[in-house]
């Protein structure tokens, strides 16, 4: 990193210590290593996101809103890196949101129409929200124009569409049964690609990303069968989920507030849908503020919002289908004393073959050990006195 930042110079300025807009040019060079990183280019790639993002016209971006509640724009107000005003000043041209327009009425519809005009074709449109398509989409109308024939309208002259948010990847919460409005995703309604990036909220991060690789690269990035960026849709949660050593050895919590569930055991047994659910929340995290951003960070299941069919479909507490496989009804007490039954490291070395992760699986396996005998013998202590 060292290295990258002392060999790409800055005309007329002092690499290390120049502030600019109160960014430091060390920090905003960090800033697109970590864009880079998260995105899975390679680190030569830094230097060309840098140069994008001083030299390219700040790209128009036109947002609306249809049916949802506005929770992707919060979260996106909540980012710290870019902060929402050096974001929408400095690397974009946000033309038009409603939720952050400073005019309204007549002068925000004017706003929006002179944008569109003017950058056809180079406008990126950002969509919030399910559209409601029964009895002609009359569930959601702005300037008496319903959602429906404004996403028909404006969908088509932009270079790229962006559906964030769960229902506008695939209809959120509005979209389950009965689904009364006909609420539908963004992508069923336009001809053109569309890019998913579901979440309730979608992590702003994720936008920013997207956004910034289609800007360097000229290209969108590369997509699962959804339609959902790889890079951050590309694994299941439950495979980097922090919880996740204790669910290959075993170590679960049965109801809220029990002894697992306040030592920070798998919640899978209460309904947690990490294991079906792909996702980059537990890496990716909302706000920089600590663990406590997503539902297991806080001890509450991942419920699937990402998911089409989960999220908002499936019941809260039931139980997720695994990938690739699912756990036993029960497990071997993993405080017997060795040669006792089966051996913790069996078991926990079939949850490890399970996941694809042998080596890694017998190493957890070994230190969970060693943290339950050491907490067994302060129980032990604990009774002790308690007895004298």
């Amino acid at each position: 990193m060292a290295n990258l930042l002392d060999s790409y110079p800055s005309p007329g300025r002092n690499n290390q210590s120049s502030i600019i807009n109160g960014v430091s040019r060390r920090h905003f060079l960090k800033f697109c290593a970590a864009i880079t990183a998260s995105l899975g280019l390679p680190l030569s790639t830094t230097q060309l996101l840098a140069q994008t993002i001083e030299k390219t016209r700040r790209t128009p971006v036109i947002w609306l809103h249809f049916q949802e509640c506005t929770g992707c724009t919060e979260s996106l107000l909540r980012a710290t890196h870019p902060t929402i005003e050096h974001l929408i000043l400095d690397l974009i041209s946000l033309d038009y949101n409603e939720t952050l327009n400073t005019g309204s009425g007549h002068q925000a519809e004017k706003a929006l129409y002179q944008s569109i005009e003017e950058n056809t074709g180079k406008f990126i449109l950002i969509v919030e929200g399910s559209i409601p398509v029964k009895e002609n989409g009359i569930y959601c109308k702005i300037g008496d124009r319903t959602a429906l024939d404004i996403l028909r309208d404006i969908g088509p002259k932009a270079a790229a569409v962006v559906a964030i948010g769960s229902c506008a990847s695939w209809g959120g919460v509005q979209s389950a049964e009965p689904n009364p409005t006909g609420a539908t995703p963004v992508n069923k309604i336009l001809t053109i690609p569309v890019i998913n990036l579901p979440g309730c909220p979608a992590s702003p991060y994720n936008l920013l990303s997207t956004v910034l690789y289609y800007l360097t690269l000229k290209k969108l990035p590369k997509l699962d069968d959804f339609g959902r960026p790889v890079f951050a849709y590309g694994r299941l949660i439950h495979e980097h989920c922090e919880r996740r050593p204790h669910f290959d050895s075993g170590r679960f919590a049965n109801e809220y507030g029990d002894d697992g569930h306040r030592r920070g055991w798998c919640l899978y047994k209460i309904g947690c849908k990490g294991p079906e659910t792909f996702g980059n929340c537990s890496t990716q995290r909302f706000g920089d503020v600590g663990n406590a951003t997503w539902p297991v960070g806080t001890g509450h299941p991942c419920y699937g919002c990402t998911e089409e069919g989960v999220g908002f479909n499936k019941p809260l507490h039931q139980q997720a289908s695994v990938f690739p496989f699912t756990p036993p009804a029960s497990y071997p007490n993993i405080n017997d004393d060795k040669g006792s039954g089966v051996s913790v490291g069996a078991a926990a070395l079939v949850g490890a073959m399970a996941g694809g992760a042998i080596g890694a699986g017998v190493k957890i396996s070994h230190s969970l050990k060693k943290a339950d005998e050491e907490t067994a013998t302060e129980q032990n202590k604990e009774n002790n006195q308690e007895a004298l």
